[in-house]
């Protein structure tokens, strides 16, 4: 595939000459400007798992623990925890002072209403604590307890992991809210305030600090320690437009590019004004994420049909470039480098690629030329590149392709739908998941195969729910890399969903700005702005 043509807008950066609108400068040390990697087009973290919200969440609402750049839960808004010997009683107290934004404090029945609904969404965590419990009660206004029928020693990383849906605290009236309906409401628990009054989806999303905010008195690291803000406002610029981004960035009328265009990171780099750097070493894993309710990748043969097909150096050539040192090809489900990673059973993504076999698989399947709905969000770079790469691929092996061009947030929309694709449902989306989600089944959503409670496409294997309840059974490291090993072939067969590849991109900022960090997310505490 042909790698994106972007040397013309990189000229026009270079320049300094942008035809953009032009923003207000950023000039103001106590106002952050901020371009996320996509349009915030919905703020409910437990309804929609994209990393966006998020991240926007992650300002509004303050979270019971959360884990450290190591991958560590520490206690956040807990004060103290306690587990039972056989870890089926779980006991929590939160810390005192602890506020919403509307001024009213903070409630163990808060937590509580808060988990409920939660888990209703988390399927690799959040569902096996939900089948597992007996009672989940208030005990007073500050501490909470699990009593579970079957112990559950991975408590405090599921309570404080970052991989989507995290587990926010909400007032316990919003968080009453069918977890399968969007909130309305944004009372959050965390350092900054959402202004909804000045929220405009598509072009603005402002969050204002909040005074009434105690944080913990330890020094911050990824989502642990005390969450700082140096700022009265942090306001998020929706720049789809990579290049307009960067220019953006170049003239000063934004401080810090959450996700800058590969192809325009030299340019970037030639201005001394200008910080780039690698955003999260882990990388990420992008994803071709298929429907598995209905015709025709209700059949193994189609899924694999496009597996052994697909390409992941096209892929990666799409999303990132030419520069092999910032992605490789990934025969496997977990993150490279890590204790955990494990090529068994990836041979389906290794080697030639196999057209004709492809088309075999299809005729045997019965494929007869049924229209394949694909969602790609076009205002993302990355999953623009792997939505045109995959429709060459499908057109190739003899599929046929509707494009349905969408932004973000519409396609966050139509891929919860269970509805049949020609009635407003889909079969293929991309997205992509961060390296620190996929280093084991536990923070791991997308590789959930539990069919009605797992993630978009409801995959259904009872193999791979086997193999990933080995992993949670394993006694040691040896035990858990024999788990995962089995855990990865058994996904590659049955098919998932299709890694196209493991990669990592850069963040962007003005040298104005210190203390920025490398995270799977952006981390605003104790960034700090001459």
């Amino acid at each position: 595939m042909r790698r994106r043509t972007l040397l013309t807008a990189a000229g026009a950066i270079a320049a300094g000459s942008l035809a953009a609108p032009r923003l207000s400068r950023a000039a103001d040390s106590k106002v952050l400007k901020f371009v996320p990697q996509a349009n915030l087009a919905n703020l409910d973290p437990i309804w929609t798992t994209q990393y966006v919200v998020r991240n926007g969440s992650l300002l509004i609402w303050d979270m019971l623990l959360g884990v450290d750049d190591q991958l560590r839960p520490q206690p956040q808004m807990v004060e103290s925890y306690e587990a039972s010997p056989d870890f089926k009683v779980w006991t929590f107290k939160l810390r005192p002072g602890l506020k919403f934004h509307d001024g009213e404090p903070v409630r163990a029945r808060d937590a509580v209403a808060s988990i409920n609904r939660w888990m209703a969404r988390d399927a690799p965590m959040g569902v096996p604590i939900k089948k597992r419990i007996d009672a989940l009660e208030a005990v007073d206004d500050r501490t909470f307890r699990f009593r579970l029928s079957q112990p559950y020693p991975k408590m405090l990383f599921a309570l404080g992991k970052s991989s989507t849906p995290c587990l926010f605290v909400m007032p316990e009236r919003i968080a009453a809210t069918d977890p399968f309906k969007q909130i309305t409401e944004y009372v959050g628990s965390g350092p900054m305030r959402f202004r909804q009054d000045e929220w405009v989806p598509g072009a603005k999303a402002v969050f204002e600090k909040f005074d009434g905010y105690v944080p913990r008195t330890e020094k911050a690291n990824w989502l642990s320690g005390g969450k700082r803000i140096n700022f009265d406002r942090i306001e998020w610029q929706i720049i789809p437009d990579g290049a307009t981004a960067a220019g953006a960035l170049q003239n000063g009328e934004v401080d810090w590019v959450e996700t800058p265009v590969t192809d325009l990171v030299p340019s970037l780099r030639q201005n001394p004004a200008i910080a780039v750097d690698i955003a999260d070493p882990l990388g990420n894993i992008g994803s071709f994420r298929i429907n598995h309710l209905y015709p025709p990748f209700n059949d193994e043969r189609v899924r694999r049909a496009v597996q052994i097909a697909l390409s992941q150096e096209d892929y990666m050539g799409a999303v990132i470039g030419s520069d092999e040192s910032l992605w490789k090809t990934l025969p496997s489900f977990f993150t490279p480098g890590t204790p955990l990673y494990t090529e068994n059973g990836g041979d389906p993504l290794k080697g030639r690629r196999d057209y004709d076999g492809a088309k075999q698989l299809l005729a045997e399947a019965g494929y007869k030329n049924e229209p394949i709905i694909l969602l790609v969000a076009t205002d993302v770079a990355i999953t623009k590149a792997q939505g045109d790469v995959t429709a060459d691929l499908l057109k190739r092996i003899g599929m046929n392709v509707q494009y349905q061009a969408l932004d973000w947030g519409t396609v966050g929309q139509r891929r919860a739908s269970k509805e049949p694709p020609d009635k407003g449902g889909w079969h293929i989306f991309h997205t992509w998941h961060a390296g620190a989600d996929c280093v084991n089944p536990a923070p791991y959503t997308a590789l959930d195969a539990s069919g009605p409670t797992a993630w978009f496409g409801w995959p259904k294997s009872d193999l791979v729910q086997e193999k990933i309840a080995a992993w949670y059974a394993a006694p040691d490291l040896a035990a858990e890399k024999v788990a995962i090993a089995e855990l990865n072939k058994a996904a590659m067969d049955f098919v998932v969903y299709i890694p196209t590849g493991w990669f990592k991109f850069y963040q962007a900022w003005r040298t104005s700005l210190s203390g920025v960090t490398k995270a799977p997310f952006p981390v605003f505490w104790d960034v700090t702005k001459a």
